[in-house]
């Protein structure tokens, strides 16, 4: 029996969903540990760098995500109506467009290096390892869009597992990498960006090695067929996940600037700490959406209307329980994790610290949030889902930015975030309720 058509249980669920939930978690503790070796073998200093260059390494994970989310949606819908041959072809075709986009965005960051850094706000003291960690990325670029595409495509394949697997093979040899280049080999940033970008080649080789040798699965590579409305469909449907990561591009570029202005590089090198915990406690609800959703495009496309209201109330339930799951351990490991970073009576410590304290709320919001976007890109809704998204990652977060620090100083920095998370709840509410006869979902 095709694994998607089996019956819904909390333990299918979970089986389905827990291995990309913990790929994700890993990707994020992985991350976390690129960051505390550079913090504590580099500087605190090359901390804040990472974080002035990450906008720029949004735009590539925005293209990943966008084709990675809508294609897989396609692929997926497609599967659950019989149609295997087209599934496959539109797979292919949206690998190809991934590589292709992969490398213009790696050459035109290698080309345009010095006057985006400069434009991402680097100042002179920090601006050598903005430009050197973006140089090496750069090159990996490719690489980051092929793992990004393999991590969904896997699971629409029906094969989490080896997704997890590879992520976690490319997170070992990234932390092994990060304590071989910066500590003995002393190649400072640079050596941090080599060992991620050497953690992107794996999943990605992994993926390219199975899709075309294994030709017995229901999903592999074949010649792609070049439609132009599928690209267009995927780009679209995907869109959400796209708006979400170049928001977060520019809401970084702005929390930078505000943290810059209020308490300099130490304020940059305290919130780019505290958006590492968020990557580590924010992977469950990604990892959930991203697991359930090829379950919710295959049962839209068999038109399996109860399968598809199962499926929305065990996850309601799954995302209630992971909430206050997540708030309560970000209370409770909130020193230990900024500790990981930064050195206990640091100043830079005591601001993580507070600011973790009051940025924790918003953990109880995210999840409902997450879930509600990536719902609708998996029914193939992508104006809904990039409605909701832009709401929650730049409409209502760039507003918060601007106007809660004039009125509460730093602590309105830190509230932003959970802030906007409210208001985007009441809209994702609003809509979860408004489309439910649409796509009989509840």
């Amino acid at each position: 029996m095709n694994v998607m058509e089996r019956a819904v249980t909390p333990g299918y669920l979970l089986r389905f969903t827990i291995p990309t939930m913990i790929m994700l978690i890993f990707n994020s503790f992985y991350t976390m540990v690129d960051g505390a070796f550079v913090s504590n073998f580099v500087a605190t200093s090359a901390l804040s760098a990472v974080n002035i260059v990450y906008p720029a390494l949004n735009l590539v994970f925005a293209v990943g995500i966008m084709l990675a989310t809508g294609g897989s949606a396609i692929v997926g819908r497609q599967m659950g109506e019989g149609k295997n041959q087209e599934a496959r072809e539109n797979f292919s075709l949206v690998v190809a467009a991934g590589t292709v986009l992969g490398v213009l965005i790696g050459v035109g960051g290698l080309v345009f290096a010095s006057p985006l850094v400069r434009a991402l706000g680097a100042s002179d003291a920090i601006f050598q390892h903005c430009y050197d960690y973006l140089i090496y990325m750069s090159g990996f670029t490719p690489f980051a869009v092929l793992q990004l595409l393999f991590q969904y495509l896997f699971v629409t394949a029906g094969r989490p597992n080896l997704g997890l697997i590879s992520t976690v093979a490319g997170g070992l040899a990234n932390i092994i990498l990060d304590y071989v280049f910066i500590v003995p080999l002393q190649m400072g940033i640079k050596g941090a960006a080599i060992a991620t970008g050497i953690g992107f080649m794996i999943p990605a080789v992994t993926g390219l090695i199975y899709f075309s040798v294994c030709r017995s699965q229901h999903l592999h590579f074949t010649k792609p067929v070049l439609r132009g409305d599928i690209l267009v469909q995927a780009c679209a449907n995907g869109s959400s996940e796209m708006v979400t990561n170049l928001a977060i591009a520019v809401t970084t570029f702005l929390f930078n600037l505000e943290m810059m202005r209020w308490l300099g590089e130490d304020g940059v090198a305290a919130i780019t700490i505290v958006f590492y915990a968020d990557f580590l406690f924010v992977a469950m609800f990604l990892g959930y959406t991203s697991g359930v959703a090829p379950l919710f495009s295959y049962n839209y496309g068999a038109q399996n209307h109860e399968r598809l209201q199962k499926l929305f109330r065990l996850s309601l339930l799954f995302i209630a329980v992971g909430s206050a799951a997540a708030y309560g351990a970000s209370l409770a490991f909130s020193g230990p994790v900024v500790g990981f970073f930064a050195r206990r009576g640091t100043q830079v410590f005591d601001i993580a610290l507070h600011g973790m304290l009051l940025y924790a709320i918003s953990f109880l919001l995210k999840g409902v949030n997450i879930f509600a976007s990536g719902l609708f890109t998996a029914l193939s809704n992508g104006k809904v889902s990039a409605f909701l998204s832009f709401l929650r990652t730049f409409g209502f977060l760039v507003l918060c930015i601007f106007v809660l620090p004039r009125i509460w100083g730093v602590n309105g920095i830190w509230l932003a975030i959970p802030v906007a998370e409210v208001l985007s709840l009441a809209v994702s509410i609003w809509c979860l309720v408004r489309f439910r006869k649409v796509y009989h979902y509840a």
